[in-house]
């Protein structure tokens, strides 16, 4: 049972607040956001308790999604109900953001009606729930699907000729056709890498973590077929087809995939509900059919003044088509560093010394590949020492790689029954993003 439950901004700013009870001040709000800012570290647990209250939150969009409740809830219960309320948030108001929030109150409100009886949880359904809301989202930015200024693209693998944007399923599911209302599906292949790589260069450690997502937009689809790689092989069995071997170790599917023919044709069949849900989950383990994406070649002195040298140069070794997006390369550097100069190879490069993280910060908007950038650094460190020089990383790079799939797997197609009257586009997209990406030096 749920007694409070209310939405906060990354400020504590309260953006919803829904009392069921009536037995509980109205200071749970202030209390919980003290409590959730007085501990160390940027990961607070997820239950924390106020005498006989209990709090429990997760962190979606930036925002604290908190449910108090009593010892007589179950907690798994409770943290599932807010992940799935913030995707129903998702689908219904296209996105999340405080923005969002705040444009679409009225809405979440409604939603929390029908989800939540007196503290009660009676559906998360999108299917039932679109049958009792009234209120239509708010959109803070139309829909166009010809809207191309985003850098972040994916590619349309059934329809090259036309490239959809990042934003393109970030939409309310129910818009109205004034709003950008398209009969459109999207599946998107999302992978995490977490990679080591040793100071020789050696590749130590490679997992990958990828999700098959579904979101869609149509109001009338009974089933969906998507075919991935006739050679798609699971765990250590014997590789299948005759292409390019592709394989994970392990794979988990949502409980509406039927599976009947996946083990002969590697076919996914399903009939989504409008909006978004993971229909295949997987992951690799200490190996990678490719090359890593970056290679970094370091090199480390001390010049005759006593300042820090760091000369860094950064290979994308990506396919020539291919690039990388947002990179973001964060060094770290002795304690006392005051000051630093730079010299970048390109000028859309940015760098800078964060003195309370300890490390110089190297943003790369875009890396394509087959290319190499390099950065020298100059640091000013009082009473720098070779001991002192050993606190010189590892290197830690985020970045973000369209069209590319780190595991291989790709869809051969996406087929829809029965065949629309009206039209209606399919998208498959690919993006590749790292989850810990470290380089030892």
């Amino acid at each position: 049972m749920i007694r409070q439950l209310f939405i906060l901004s990354s400020k504590g700013d309260p953006l919803l607040f829904r009392d069921f009870r009536g037995e509980t001040g109205d200071d749970v709000v202030n209390v919980f956001y003290q409590k959730v800012t007085a501990l160390p570290g940027d990961q607070p647990p997820v239950v924390m308790t106020l005498r006989d209250l209990h709090f429990l939150h997760i962190r979606q969009g930036g925002l604290y999604w908190v449910a108090t409740t009593t010892a007589d809830s179950s907690p798994f219960t409770i943290v599932e109900f807010l992940n799935r309320l913030a995707a129903l948030v998702k689908d219904y108001c296209g996105g999340l953001s405080e923005k969002s929030v705040q444009m679409n109150f009225a809405l979440i409100y409604e939603l929390l009606d029908e989800v939540l009886d007196y503290g009660h949880i009676q559906t998360t359904s999108s299917d039932m729930l679109k049958n009792f809301l009234q209120s239509e989202a708010v959109s803070s930015r139309p829909f166009s699907l010809f809207d191309l200024s985003n850098v972040g693209l994916f590619g349309a693998d059934t329809q090259q000729s036309k490239v959809a944007p990042s934003s393109a399923a970030a939409r309310p599911i129910q818009a109205s056709r004034e709003q950008g209302g398209r009969s459109e599906i999207f599946v998107d292949v999302v992978e995490r890498m977490s990679v080591v790589v040793g100071s020789n260069g050696v590749l130590m450690k490679a997992d990958v973590e990828g999700e098959i997502r579904v979101k869609c937009f149509m109001p009338s689809c009974s089933e969906i077929r998507i075919g991935l790689n006739e050679e798609l092989s699971i765990g250590k069995s014997q590789l299948r087809g005759y292409g390019a071997a592709v394989r994970v170790d392990r794979c988990s599917f949502h409980q509406g995939v039927r599976l009947d023919e996946f083990d002969s044709h590697r076919i996914l069949r399903l009939c989504p509900s409008q909006g978004e849900q993971t229909v295949m989950q997987y992951q690799l383990t200490d190996d990678l059919p490719t090359a890593p994406p970056f290679r970094l070649f370091p090199t480390i002195e001390r010049d005759g003044t006593g300042r820090l040298i760091l000369f860094l140069k950064l290979r994308c070794d990506l396919p020539p088509k291919s690039s990388a997006v947002n990179v973001c390369a964060s060094v770290p550097v002795p304690k006392g560093a005051v000051s630093l100069s730079q010299e970048l190879s390109s000028p859309d490069q940015s760098a800078e010394l964060q003195s309370q993280n300890r490390a110089v910060v190297w943003q790369i908007p875009r890396l394509a590949g087959g290319t190499q950038l390099s950065a020298l650094f100059k640091l000013d460190v009082p009473g720098l020492s070779s001991a002192s020089m050993l606190e010189v990383g590892p290197v830690g790079l985020s970045f973000e790689l369209p069209k590319f799939s780190a595991t291989g797997l790709q869809i051969r197609f996406l087929r829809l029954s029965p065949v629309q009257p009206a039209p209606s586009q399919r998208w498959v997209r690919y993006v590749t993003h790292s989850d810990s990406y470290s380089i030892r030096i």
